[in-house]
């Protein structure tokens, strides 16, 4: 079965942050470093957002190349950050390390 954009982005971001990602519940990745959601269409950042609600450490949206700008003005008021579709941090969370 061919992988979806959000299993590839995921599986880079797996990769470069040697983070787990658990496609079942919550997050995207859960670790003790940060959380992150991976959402590949403009209509999903708030549902993104909304994900990432509750978590106590860095909290990360990521997004294709073609999105970091529209995530950044999504979550220019929030304590999140945004990482590109490489684990590239194009603003960082402002959420500290519990």
């Amino acid at each position: 079965m061919p992988q979806t954009k959000h299993d590839k982005i995921a599986k880079q971001v797996e990769k470069k942050r040697k983070a787990k990602y658990n496609p079942v519940k919550g997050a995207d990745f859960n670790t003790s470093n940060f959380a992150g959601e991976v959402e590949t269409k403009r209509e999903g950042l708030r549902e993104g957002i909304r994900q990432l609600q509750g978590y106590k450490k860095p909290s990360y949206l990521i997004v294709p190349k073609n999105l970091v700008k529209d995530a950044i003005e999504k979550t220019e008021r929030t304590t999140l950050g945004v990482m590109d579709e490489t684990g590239k941090i194009r603003k960082r969370s402002s959420r500290r390390k519990k």
